[in-house]
């Protein structure tokens, strides 16, 4: 048995979206009850009816203004801006759920801010993120009949350069209750490729941290190897394609102090020039090739 990682366990997770609106809200449960498919809509509603799931309208000038220059960072139009702006009234959409899945408190909250936005043409704010999400964002995020969601519209991979390659942050596995993860130093020339082994890496890791959550009720810690594989399978799962190409490397995590909490570094298995490379190079092929 290799070494293992001690993480706690939050005891409930939190989401909140924001629908910045010109006029009065239309009414959610009803909005939901239309436009959210079966059997999303079933545990959309039973959250709605339920103390887990708010609804606080309030005048926008009583809300702390929304973060206009980080969600132009993150995509945010000219013309999205401006509504938010103008908006006259926010609607925040609170959850809290317990750990484990579903995200009953994401996929809650996305989707009845979504529900509210798209019968207001009013903007939709993922305050965790924070990104406005259009329509058509929302409705591919959320879970189709067979539960299944794609790793890459609950997570971001933002990346920074400095002086000696990138610097990757994941932003999105708090969402679930896991640290997020970090490299730094990333070579320019890796910065496709070792983006696409960061997803796949989210996605084995949300796989094993729900394995821990499900060993007894009500679980303090989990246990996470320091050894993870990642493969192409995982990489594509992260995006809801499919590999029949069975190719795995190994990576190590460490955990280390983040922001007041904890974030996962990841590490080559073993120290040494060009590290990163060759477990690109192993993974991918020698050109990294989407």
């Amino acid at each position: 048995m290799g070494e293992r990682l001690t993480l706690p366990i939050p005891e409930t997770l939190e989401a909140t979206y924001a629908v910045a609106l010109d006029g009065p809200p239309p009414d959610s449960r009803e909005e939901v009850a239309r436009r959210v498919p079966l059997p999303l809509r079933d545990l959309v509603l039973g959250m709605v009816d339920s103390p887990m799931l708010t609804l606080d309208l309030r005048p926008a000038a009583e809300f702390p203004p929304l973060p206009a220059d980080l969600l132009a960072v993150y995509g945010a139009t000219p013309d999205e801006l401006a509504a938010i702006s103008d908006a006259s009234h926010v609607l925040a959409v609170r959850a809290a759920y317990r750990p484990g899945w579903p995200p009953a408190h994401e996929w809650a909250t996305r989707a009845v801010a979504g529900a509210v936005g798209a019968a207001a043409s009013a903007p939709v704010i993922d305050v965790f993120t924070p990104q406005i999400l259009s329509p058509e964002r929302i409705e591919n995020s959320l879970p189709g009949p067979d539960g299944h969601v794609r790793m890459t519209d609950w997570i971001l991979l933002p990346h920074t350069s400095g002086a000696h390659g990138f610097w990757f942050t994941t932003k999105g596995l708090a969402r679930f209750g896991l640290p997020e993860l970090q490299t730094d130093n990333v070579p320019p020339g890796l910065v496709e490729p070792w983006g696409r082994l960061l997803n796949g890496l989210a996605r084995r890791l949300l796989d094993l941290w729900l394995d821990e959550l499900s060993t007894s009720d009500r679980p303090v810690f989990a246990e996470l190897p320091t050894l993870v594989s990642v493969g192409l399978q995982d990489v594509a799962a992260a995006t809801g394609t499919e590999e029949t190409v069975r190719r795995e490397v190994s990576v190590r995590l460490r955990v280390d102090p983040f922001d007041g909490d904890h974030i996962l570094t990841v590490l080559a298995p073993e120290d040494g020039p060009d590290r990163l490379e060759h477990l690109c190079a192993a993974l991918f092929g020698t050109h990294h090739r989407a």
